[in-house]
């Protein structure tokens, strides 16, 4: 297959609204990329089967399958980014889609230049950020530049969480973003918009509160009380802070 480095980004749209869809497909198509269009889960796993996109524009509101199960199960399984719409702009929805991993959020209509503006910026993130390494042994023996959180080890430069005996705990890219970004700033309290910021993230408005629930998240991952939190604290009025030693 083609590499995306060479040739125009493979962007697949999946609404079971024909003239949503092809809306949606002849404006990216506009604007240099390479479009495929689908009508639900069933054909968008068929599509996959023949290639793998480098992003996929999903309705989360169709009636063979809802969006939120194919945001499930496809992030279970790849890191191809996903950027949902609604037509309910459901917060509910918009939560759940990004605790599964979905990398950003539009309700619909959308503002079609908006979406070609977050399609490209997730994809610059998307080719920033590398895959994680797969596990050696010999790794134990030469960790990366690693950072300690609670009951993990963040390794940065392998993008991913371990536990003392190598085990690696599943983490999303917003998740790492997140973590890095209190590494580099550990015993200082970061604010939701400064936090948006050092994670990259977009359209701060909108994901200002999302803030909250990835770092519920990370802290079911990295707290041995994640109910009562020692090592990413919550500041009252203002944000979060890393607290290494867990004091």
């Amino acid at each position: 297959m083609t590499g995306s480095s060479v040739s125009a980004p493979h962007v697949v749209v999946v609404d079971d609204e024909p003239d949503a869809r092809a809306m949606v497909g002849d404006y990216l198509r506009l604007h240099g990329f390479d479009v495929a269009l689908c009508d639900g889960g069933r054909s968008l796993r068929a599509h996959l089967e023949g290639r793998a996109p480098d992003l996929i524009v999903l309705d989360l509101n169709m009636p063979e399958e809802d969006g939120l199960s194919i945001v499930r199960d496809l992030k279970s399984r790849s890191r191809i980014p996903i950027i949902m719409l609604t037509a309910t702009a459901s917060p509910i929805d918009r939560v759940v889609g990004l605790e599964l991993g979905a990398d950003d959020y539009l309700p619909k209509p959308c503002e079609l230049r908006e979406l070609v503006a977050r399609v490209r910026s997730v994809l610059r993130r998307a080719i920033t950020t590398p895959a994680p390494a797969p596990a050696k042994a010999a790794e134990a023996e030469a960790p990366a530049r690693r950072v300690r959180f609670g009951t993990k080890w963040l390794e940065l430069d392998a993008v991913r969480l371990r536990d003392d005996q190598g085990v690696e705990q599943a983490l999303t890219r917003s998740e790492f973003d997140l973590l890095k970004a209190f590494a580099d700033h550990p015993k200082r309290a970061l604010s939701r918009e400064r936090l948006l910021d050092l994670a990259d993230a977009r359209d701060p408005d909108a994901f200002d509160r999302a803030i909250d629930v990835r770092i519920n998240r990370i802290r079911k991952k990295v707290e041995p009380d994640p109910a009562n939190p020692r090592f990413i604290r919550t500041v009252r009025g203002l944000g979060y802070v890393f607290r290494p030693e867990g004091d």
